[in-house]
């Protein structure tokens, strides 16, 4: 155990985040993500049984998002005709205020299968038990400014 880290990193997810570099990715899926298929050149870590608020409140303590791009969040968009709820956007969007004053306008929605293409690129999966649907999250690691 590490004091000011959140137990639900586990050593070999504090190992990836620490070896990203900057403008790097890592996507938080959801249950239904093709995580493996998807993670082919990528390190998938399982996190099944947890969602993906928790993880990604733990990954944005930690990891700084890209101040070089206007858009280091992705979300996958819902697709046209799908009549799907995504209020766990909301709470995102809060997570992300927390830890970033830009805000939700750095999110940007993505198109289902581009966000697959840009998922296969990713450095690393975490693959979760996530039950909301549209629920992936990719983030853009950005760099620590020194002070």
């Amino acid at each position: 155990m590490l004091k000011g880290i959140s137990a639900i990193l586990s050593p070999e997810f504090l190992k990836v985040l620490c070896e990203m570099g900057h403008s790097d990715r890592v996507v938080i899926a959801d249950g239904n993500f093709p995580a493996e298929s998807m993670g082919k050149n990528a390190i998938v870590i399982r996190c099944d049984g947890h969602g993906i608020p928790e993880i990604l409140e733990a990954v944005l303590s930690l990891f700084p998002l890209d101040n070089y791009t206007e858009h280091p969040v992705k979300l996958m968009e819902v697709v046209p005709g799908d009549r799907v709820e995504t209020p766990i956007w909301d709470t995102y969007k809060e997570i992300l205020k927390k830890y970033d004053a830009r805000g939700d306008v750095m999110i940007e929605y993505t198109e289902r299968f581009r966000f697959y293409e840009e998922a296969k690129t990713a450095y690393a999966i975490i693959a979760t038990g996530e039950t909301a649907l549209y629920a992936n999250v990719m983030l853009q690691k950005g760099v620590i400014i020194p002070d």
